[in-house]
């Protein structure tokens, strides 16, 4: 069953989007077996998604009422095949402390040949969760086929 884990800082505003979003897709395709969630590098466990990332989720069919922050665990990185990061800093960090899993570990705008980091809109007015969530969801449709080869362990 394959997993992919999304990460983000505190697991409260793009991670818990980029997972909704990766899930329905999933669903839509009737791709049963495959699984998703996300965590955050700095994230205390126990907080629901923001507000705005629950309202622009909402208004791509994703319900994010049940999410609860988490942070990073070596159990977490053990159990997925494929680990896309927001940030190059998060890529970094997960790199050196979990050295055995650091082959999962990849920036999400590589999925479509480019490497920037995904704006936190934490804090921001409500247009920034839209540009956020425009942003993940257009990487995750364009690198969909990608996602799915490094998923499986191909390499790029």
């Amino acid at each position: 069953m394959p997993h992919v884990l999304f990460v983000c800082t505190a697991n409260i505003c793009r991670s818990p989007v980029a997972e909704g979003l990766l899930r329905h897709m999933f669903a839509e395709r009737g791709m049963t077996a495959w699984t998703t969630s996300s965590a955050g590098t700095w994230a205390e466990d126990g907080y629901s998604a923001a507000r705005n990332s629950m309202a622009v989720a909402a208004e791509r069919g994703v319900d994010l009422a049940r999410h609860r922050s988490r942070i990073v665990t070596a159990e977490l990185m053990s159990q997925s095949d494929l680990v896309l990061c927001m940030e190059s800093g998060h890529a970094e960090a997960l790199r050196a402390e979990f050295r055995e899993d650091a082959h999962k570990v990849h920036l999400l705008s590589n999925l479509v040949d480019q490497r920037y980091s995904i704006s936190d809109p934490y804090g921001q007015d409500r247009a920034q969760y839209e540009r956020m969530a425009e942003d993940v969801g257009g990487i995750l449709q364009r690198g969909f086929a990608r996602l799915i080869a490094l998923s499986a362990g191909q390499p790029e």
